[in-house]
């Protein structure tokens, strides 16, 4: 994982959120740190730990903010829009921020032509479909934002944070043969058939940018200390992700690998090297 670790010894800052281990069969044994030794503490040894959730709080808990770690591929799924979702489900949007890829690691998003509803299926059903999504190469620095009904799978060997719509609601398109319900009906009804626009994805820089300024959130990526206008922007409830240098609340530090609430982006202060992830519910 990239990013430097920072550890001034102080004590952790009273707004970190609770953290939760999600044990996925496409999950890792081994963690990188610092979430191997935060983690272990909730989970056994060796279970395939595949997701770092936190607990967002009542201000922003239409907002979920993890950490994923691969070591096989993910489902091939889609989500759907708000729009889309039944009683009791939830649309679903998110985008993911690389943050280290092994070689030749690569997403699938969306599909090289455009396909019918009909060809969708058929191809779930016998297993071309992975050959006929686009698989995207992938490295440190990428990133991607998904409407919902882009078809999707995140390969081996990839350490990201996702920032999403608090929901869970995902259809399976297709799972490798491993013995996990499939969704066929659901997942066509709200897929799309043609390729991801190259819009929605990007790179990162060494300056602070905004990456999602979206109907469900807000999400920029901080670099150093943030300017009046960064924090004018982030003047509400937020969350950061420190992932490199020195963030501190109050009197203590935010870790790296946590992830701490504040009332607005000045009740933080970072590091002249930080580099941040600050996420808001949209303006």
């Amino acid at each position: 994982m990239s990013g430097d670790q920072h550890s001034s010894g102080s004590a952790e800052a009273e707004g970190v959120l609770a953290t939760r281990a999600v044990e996925k069969v496409w999950g890792r044994a081994v963690l990188p740190e610092p979430f191997e030794t935060a983690v272990r503490k909730t989970i056994a040894p060796a279970e395939p730990v595949g997701e770092v959730w936190f607990d967002s709080p009542a201000e922003l808990d239409q907002i979920l903010v993890k950490y994923l770690f691969t070591s096989d591929k993910l489902s091939v799924q889609v989500h759907p829009s708000d729009a889309q979702a039944q009683a009791g489900e939830a649309g679903k949007e998110e985008c993911w921020l690389i943050l280290d890829a092994e070689p030749e690691a690569k997403l699938a998003i969306g599909f090289e032509q455009e396909l019918s509803a009909d060809a969708i299926k058929a191809a779930a059903l016998d297993g071309s479909i992975e050959q006929l999504l686009a698989w995207h190469p992938v490295s440190a620095g990428d990133f991607f934002y998904l409407p919902a009904g882009t078809v999707h799978a995140i390969g081996a060997g990839i350490s990201l944070v996702e920032v999403q719509q608090s929901s869970e609601t995902t259809f399976r398109l297709y799972d490798y043969g491993r013995p996990r319900e499939l969704h066929l009906e659901r997942a066509i009804a709200v897929a799309k058939g043609g390729p991801y626009a190259s819009a929605h994805r990007s790179r990162v820089t060494d300056a602070t940018a905004a990456l999602v300024h979206g109907p469900h959130f807000q999400l920029t990526r901080l670099v150093g200390t943030p300017d009046e206008a960064v924090c004018d922007q982030f003047s509400r409830a937020c969350l950061v992700l420190p992932l490199r240098g020195c963030v501190s609340q109050g009197s203590g530090e935010v870790p790296s690998g946590s992830c701490a609430y504040g009332p607005h982006l000045d009740a933080f202060r970072f590091s002249d090297d930080a580099i941040a992830l600050i996420v808001a519910n949209p303006a």
